[in-house]
């Protein structure tokens, strides 16, 4: 346990224990493989613990469900976003870069055309997308599933979100997948206070982002100036039409952000959850059997736990952060100070034996009847920050597997496990979920 005493305030800060390992060393271990990193220190030292990070600095790392309520229940004004974030590379309007009321705001409109009517709305698209993709799989010879999973899984939302079509369509097909993963290597990476050029990595991601935001502001003077406007179900025109509490409409630049963000949340993490489902179910063919029988008979029970059960087994985002706002913050036996940034470890709690007994198994069944506490079951986040488009993933992943197992049957392996491979922000299967499929009769 450190503890110190900050002289200009009086407060007496309290953290949790953590390695006497240099903080260069405690960051190299951390990006050669950190989910392996926070296990290490979780054993040793217990649910909270304290790490330096490249970029974040000291870390307090907090895996204890009560605490993690907690945080997730502390108003904004108390802990909010950390400064460095996912806004540094999708832009200064993104959910992730706004704080206190701005977030709020926007928050506001951007939330329902993610419930409801609306999100029922999209349905038609998943399905349509998801079968076109599967139709070209090739019969009975192993493949990889994760590139055509981001294939479905980025159509959906130029479709559902965009509204592209014709040569908008295939011009952000184009520039979105490489933007989107060199944006995800480089969130952990420092800005550069220097110019690199076009050629250095944030050139590149400079120059892929004027090409979208070309893009996306002809998609909105296409929106503006269309009679049916209001007939639209796209989010990018309900974007268009949605007003402040001022009656200030949102701007290009917001709009161009927000669509960023609500693609990088939803199109990767989405796609890998998908192919860790394909890897979880093939190495159980009893819970697959299963599975196809449910969904064949139109019942969606153990689907349902089945994608639950994967997101707590291979949460494709591992933490989530918070950020001090208050002079000082208390959580547990910890007090920590303004500016003091805070992890709270998806993954740590997910394999906690304590919150989930057996936690290493895959175990679909612990969530028949019964749905997940909000704050065990964290694969979103939680509070203000967590992520606004879950229930239009979690609609996905239904659609997506349910009209996989409706018309392909998949072979089980008694291959190992796939290892757990870090593309920057999310956690992927290492051989991209490798399947055998055939078509069913």
């Amino acid at each position: 346990m450190s503890t110190r005493t900050i002289h200009d305030t009086g407060e007496t800060v309290v953290l949790p224990p953590g390695t006497a390992m240099p903080g260069f060393l405690q960051g190299v271990a951390a990006l050669r493989d950190r989910r392996a990193a926070l296990m290490r220190l979780r054993d040793r030292f217990g649910p909270d613990f304290t790490i330096k990070l490249p970029t974040f600095g000291t870390v307090v790392v907090i895996s204890d469900p009560d605490e993690v309520r907690q945080i997730f229940k502390t108003p904004p004004e108390d802990l909010d976003q950390i400064e460095a974030n996912l806004g540094r590379v999708l832009g200064p309007n993104s959910l992730f870069a706004l704080e206190g009321r701005r977030h709020k705001n926007q928050r506001k409109l951007l939330v329902p055309p993610f419930h409801g009517r609306r999100l029922a709305g999209y349905e038609s698209v998943m399905v349509d997308e998801a079968s076109r993709e599967f139709a070209s799989w090739p019969q009975g010879r192993e493949l990889s599933v994760l590139d055509p999973m981001m294939s479905i899984t980025l159509n959906i939302i130029l479709r559902a979100v965009f509204g592209a079509e014709g040569s908008e369509f295939a011009r952000l097909r184009d520039v979105i997948p490489p933007m989107v993963e060199l944006g995800s290597k480089l969130i952990v990476v420092p800005v550069p206070t220097w110019d690199l050029g076009r050629f250095s990595p944030w050139g590149r991601l400079h120059r892929y982002r004027r090409e979208y935001d070309a893009i996306v502001d002809g998609l909105i003077a296409t929106a503006t100036s269309d009679p049916h406007l209001a007939d639209r179900n796209d989010v990018l025109a309900m974007m268009v039409q949605s007003r402040y509490d001022d009656g200030s409409a949102m701007s290009n630049a917001e709009i161009s952000d927000q669509l960023l963000t609500l693609l990088t949340a939803g199109h990767e993490t989405t796609a890998t959850t998908l192919a860790w489902a394909v890897e979880r179910l093939r190495r159980h063919p009893a819970i697959l059997d299963r599975l196809v029988a449910e969904v064949d008979a139109g019942v969606d029970d153990l689907l349902t736990a089945v994608i639950l059960e994967v997101q707590r087994t291979r949460p494709v985002i591992d933490s989530t952060f918070r950020q001090v706002k208050a002079a000082s913050y208390s959580v547990g036996p910890w007090v920590l100070p303004r500016g003091q940034n805070i992890m709270v470890g998806i993954d740590l709690v997910h394999t906690d034996d304590t919150v989930f007994p057996h936690a290493a198994r895959f175990d679909p069944d612990r969530f028949l009847g019964s749905r997940p506490d909000p704050h065990e079951w964290i694969p979103f986040g939680g509070g203000v920050r967590r992520c606004i488009g879950a229930a239009f993933a979690t609609m996905e992943l239904h659609t997506v597997l349910r009209t996989l197992l409706r018309g392909h049957v998949i072979e089980p392996t008694l291959a190992p496990d796939e290892s757990w491979y870090s593309r920057g922000v999310a956690f992927a299967p290492g051989s991209g979920g490798r399947v055998v499929a055939r078509r069913r009769s």
